[in-house]
């Protein structure tokens, strides 16, 4: 009977042995991780409080400024944390020559029935395949334009749109090629078929005017690196874009297409170790869906497209440790004989802003702006605006 015991024990020795053995195995096979790459989750907290003396459009960010004659030195007071922003970026393998990635990033500046019940809004969403021996990028996906790429540095959640700074994020198939043109000077090509956005045309197409025109927009950006002052390289680019939209007249196939394009400059210059100047400038027509315009592109009943130029400049400025500096000004002139009386004509801004870093992950900024915004045969209307942020980076 002791024998038989004996045997049994070995046995279920050798079993709890075998199944540990399969077990730890089965472990080393399977990666107890949330993805196949390497994921990076990246975003902010951030709250917003602004005080307007005169009334803004939308309130929670400032575009321009609302009509005297509607609203004469009306007041307002906003709060909201839509601007709270998540991201992933993804790392791939690297598979021979190429480098793959991707990137996905929201904020909750959609279109939202109340206040404080926002809706998501996708910002970027795009993979990327990268040659290292062709310095050659391809981008498949959703993320900014190709043409005017920089910004100011704003508390203000629109950097100048719609008053000086134009350029948005949509659906594109990019291609950047790099060229090493000496050994401290870099030169960068960059070209895009893009999605073309535009206005509902009418009651007889629900569609929205660029996606009826048939064919996509293009952009293309032609930039330089190189020394000028100091250790830090000067950076300058020119770009441009072009595309068409289509308006429906009536319902027997009568319609009429405008064309939609740009020329841009764009240029950041060090000045030294803790100040930057940078700034663009452009010209074009029919700009809305590119934050131009100052949210006007097509004047139908004249049957001409809306032409517009503008620009901004601004310094960025980091002396002391843990606090950071900027100022600038943002302009944006339509042409007055493209669009009707009681239409914006001009939106300008000029911007001074602080930021101190609380901690390495918490920082409180404060942004006072004055803005000036100018209509047709209507005169102009002004607004002063006091931000304050609070923000916690991860």
């Amino acid at each position: 009977m002791s024998r038989f015991l004996c045997l049994c024990l070995a046995g279920l020795i050798f079993t709890a042995v075998g199944v540990a053995t399969a077990q730890a195995q089965a472990t080393q096979e399977k990666k107890f991780v949330w993805s196949s790459v390497d994921v990076q989750l990246y975003g902010y907290f951030k709250l917003d409080a602004a005080y307007d003396t005169g009334r803004t459009n939308t309130g929670n960010f400032a575009r321009w400024v609302e009509s005297d004659v509607k609203a004469q030195n009306d007041d307002q007071f906003n709060m909201t944390a839509n601007q709270t922003r998540f991201g992933l970026r993804l790392n791939g393998p690297t598979e021979g020559d190429i480098q793959t990635s991707g990137r996905i990033e929201i904020d909750f500046y959609g279109d939202a029935p109340a206040e404080n019940k926002p809706a998501l809004l996708l910002r970027h969403a795009y993979l990327q395949f990268y040659s290292v021996e062709y310095d050659l990028t391809v981008l498949a996906g959703q993320t900014s334009d190709v043409i005017s790429p920089l910004f100011p540095s704003t508390v203000n959640y629109i950097v100048a749109w719609w008053g000086g700074n134009i350029g948005y994020r949509r659906p594109q198939i990019r291609l950047t090629k790099g060229f090493e043109l000496s050994e401290d000077t870099s030169m960068e090509v960059a070209g895009a078929i893009t999605r073309s956005i535009g206005d509902t045309t009418s009651n007889f197409d629900p569609g929205d005017s660029g996606e009826d025109s048939g064919l996509g927009a293009f952009q293309t950006r032609i930039s330089l690196s190189f020394p000028l002052l100091g250790e830090r390289k000067t950076a300058l680019g020119v770009s441009g874009h072009w595309g068409q939209e289509e308006y429906d007249i009536d319902a027997f196939d009568h319609y009429q297409k405008y064309d939609s394009w740009s020329i841009n400059f764009d240029l950041v210059q060090p000045i030294n170790d803790w100040l930057t100047l940078k700034g663009e400038v452009f010209t074009g027509e029919n700009l809305q869906s590119y934050n131009g315009g100052i949210a006007q592109g097509i004047n139908v009943p004249l049957d001409d497209e809306i032409g517009s130029t503008g620009g901004w400049i601004a310094a960025t400025l980091t002396p002391i440790n843990d606090w950071s500096f900027n100022i600038g000004a943002t302009m944006e002139d339509v042409r007055a004989n493209d669009v009707e009386i009681g239409a914006r004509t001009l939106n300008n801004s000029i911007f001074a802003n602080a930021a101190y870093n609380l901690s390495a992950n918490t920082q409180v900024a404060l942004e006072l702006s004055k803005w000036h915004t100018e209509r047709k045969q209507q005169g102009g209307a002004d607004s002063i605006r006091t931000q304050l942020a609070f923000i916690f980076k991860f």
